[in-house]
């Protein structure tokens, strides 16, 4: 009998042999590889919601200073004839995403990174280091009170309404010469003998005097009137100044009340200003066209820059706006960057932005300058 198998019928060796699979099971290498993703999933996940140092700025409410909140009017007067208003003069917006008690995660950052509308900053350029939210916040407000009072005073003169002002001292730049003279809550009354009743008055004395120019500055301290001697410097503009800060009190002759809540900082003054001359003045300012704008306003009316011009841009455009006031110092952030349909004005000063806005409504905004 021969040992050799049936070739019929071949005899497989013990490694050969077909052993059916182990129902349920997975090949160790396949879950080592579904371990390793699952990681990555969730390693990816935390990364992308980790909080980061970034703020993200975009488009935010848009309200009509000729309008009404809540039912009740924006701006309103008493103790003074007032007349109705048709139009629109907006003032513009920006919501602010992070913070230091609200951050932004890694997402939101590359979500704002992805839309035009939006701006990604870091916290710093935004908010003060080690500024709580609360303190931040505080000092928002406090300074949309400030630019309340600022575009009062600003409309009051522009429509030659006295405002009678005291003007205090808040402190003085480091290296001024009045640094060594004037003193916190000294309140100026005169300068080189000129009574100064305000802003303007201050600005206007200085303004006609070289820098490093001695004068005497008068000022109630403690109940009693000084005469002090200091000089005059320049600023970083150019201008003849004292090197101090100062904080006005207005005695308005009248009230006017700026009903606005949730929204701070100071970059609604320059709208405020205009939306209050036009309801003190009789006819309609705009023409009943649709005018949005931004800029921070100083009692004399000067205009001055503001952040988060492009997303205000866009926010305007939204609402509906055919022609934007934007201050002057912002004009670099602002070109290349106009939403269609709308034209840019660049502006200085109250009084222009009052001539500019005449000029829209008389349908003749093709000749103001822009921000090209």
């Amino acid at each position: 009998m021969s040992d050799q198998p049936d070739s019929g019928n071949p005899v497989n060796s013990p490694d050969d042999r077909w052993v059916p699979p182990r129902s349920g099971l997975i090949d160790p290498r396949t879950g080592v590889m579904l371990i390793a993703c699952l990681f990555a999933v969730i390693l990816s996940a935390v990364v992308v919601l980790l909080p980061v140092k970034y703020a993200i700025m975009q488009p935010g409410p848009v309200l009509n200073t000729l309008g009404e909140v809540d039912g009740k009017p924006l701006i309103s007067v008493s103790g003074h004839q007032t007349y109705e208003t048709t139009g629109t003069l907006d003032l513009t917006t920006v919501s602010l995403l992070g913070g230091p008690d609200r951050k932004v995660t890694l997402l939101q950052v590359v979500d704002g990174w992805l839309r035009g509308s939006k701006a990604v900053v870091p916290e710093e350029q935004v908010f003060t280091p080690g500024e709580t939210q609360e303190e931040s916040d505080a000092e928002n407000q406090a300074e949309m009170t400030s630019s309340q009072e600022s575009a009062t005073a600003a409309a009051l003169w522009a429509l030659d309404i006295d405002v009678p002002t005291t003007l205090t001292v808040a402190g003085t730049a480091e290296g001024s010469p009045a640094a060594d003279v004037l003193e916190e809550k000294d309140v100026i009354t005169a300068v080189n003998g000129t009574a100064i009743g305000d802003l303007a008055d201050l600005r206007t004395t200085l303004a006609g005097l070289e820098a490093g120019a001695k004068i005497t500055v008068t000022v109630q301290r403690d109940g009693k009137k000084r005469t002090l001697t200091t000089e005059t410097m320049k600023n970083d503009a150019g201008d003849t100044v004292l090197g101090i800060y100062i904080t006005p009190d207005f005695d308005f002759p009248f009230d006017v009340k700026i009903q606005i809540e949730d929204i701070g900082g100071p970059s609604a003054g320059m709208m405020f200003a205009l939306g209050i001359i036009d309801t003190l003045t009789p006819g309609d300012l705009t023409g009943g066209k649709h005018i949005a704008g931004t800029g921070t306003i100083d009692a004399d009316g000067t205009v001055g820059a503001i952040g988060g011009i492009r997303q205000k841009l866009v926010g305007a455009r939204q609402a509906g706006a055919d022609y934007f006031l934007a201050p002057a110092d912002n004009c670099d952030e602002v070109a290349g960057h106009v939403p269609d349909g709308l034209q840019v004005i660049r502006v200085e000063t109250l009084d222009q932005a009052r001539t500019d806005v005449e000029a829209i409504a008389d349908g003749t905004a093709s000749g103001l300058k822009g921000c090209e």
